[in-house]
This record gives structure tokens, sequence and C-alpha cells, in this order.
């Protein structure tokens, strides 16, 4: 297995890696279809050899009733596990598709919100520079003290 993903192509690994779950429910349900078939029609035929080989009328009858039953069985569960797996894959899409969409939307919110906090400290700076230059004077920096030395005595 390991030689086999080595030999393989990389990008067709990542694809394989990056595919919607929604295709792989849809895929993986029709094998399971298919092998339900393949083993009806075995038991259908098995059964269907054994009402050949049977003695008695009786025999023969009820072997074909069984086989008729087992392939209109096989038949309607495959029906239903379609059935099921079509509703889960859209439920998975839909699923992905909203959270989608509330990522989009949490993104815009938050980016919405980035900008209205530096629009205001735009006009919080902008309104501390008018304070200062209001008196028409423009505000210094104090000098830092300076530090006294004591004289020895």
């Amino acid at each position: 297995m390991y030689q086999n993903a080595r030999m393989m192509n990389p990008r067709k690994v990542r694809d394989m890696a990056e595919a919607d779950l929604d295709v792989v429910i849809r895929s993986m349900a029709k094998k399971q279809v298919k092998a339900l078939g393949d083993a009806a029609r075995k038991r259908q035929g098995r059964l269907m050899g054994m009402a050949g080989k049977a003695k008695d009328k009786e025999s023969r009858d009820r072997y074909r009733q069984l086989a008729k039953t087992t392939r209109e069985l096989a038949a309607a569960a495959a029906r239903r596990l379609e059935i099921t797996a079509e509703n889960t894959a859209e439920s998975y899409a839909r699923s992905i598709k909203k959270a989608a969409e509330e990522l989009a939307e949490a993104a815009k919110l938050a980016k919405d919100k980035a900008a209205k906090e530096a629009a205001a400290a735009k006009a919080a700076n902008a309104k501390t520079a008018n304070t200062n230059t209001a008196n028409g004077k423009v505000a210094k920096p104090k000098p830092a003290a300076k530090a006294v030395k004591k004289k020895k005595e």
C-alpha cells in the first residue's frame, strides 16, 4: 500500500484528500448497492438451482418462491440504501454550505469591526492633536530631570 502511494501522482493523492465527502458517501453507497445486488443474484441462482434439483413439485415451488422473495427484498433494501445515502450526502452538502456562509459572514463582521476601531482611533488622535494646537501653542515635551550629585564632605 505504501509503495502504491509513493508511486501515485502527488496531485492525484491531494485531489482524493480534498474530495467532498458527499461524493464519497454517494460512491460508497453505489458500491454497497452493487455488492448487495451481486449477493442477491448469487442467492437467487442457488435457490433456483435447488428448485431445479427438487424431486417434488411442492419443494420446487417453495424454492422458486424463496428466490423471488429474495430478489424483491434485496431490491427494496438497495432502494432504501440509495435513498439513505442520498439524504445523508445532501444533508452534509447543506451543512458545509451553511458553515461556509457563516464563516464568510463572521469574517465580514470582523473586518467591519476592525475598520470601525481604526476609524475611532484615527478620530481620537485627530481630536487630541486639535486640543494641543487650539491655544495656538504646540505642547512641547518636558525635559527630563537631571540627577543632583552630592558633594563629599
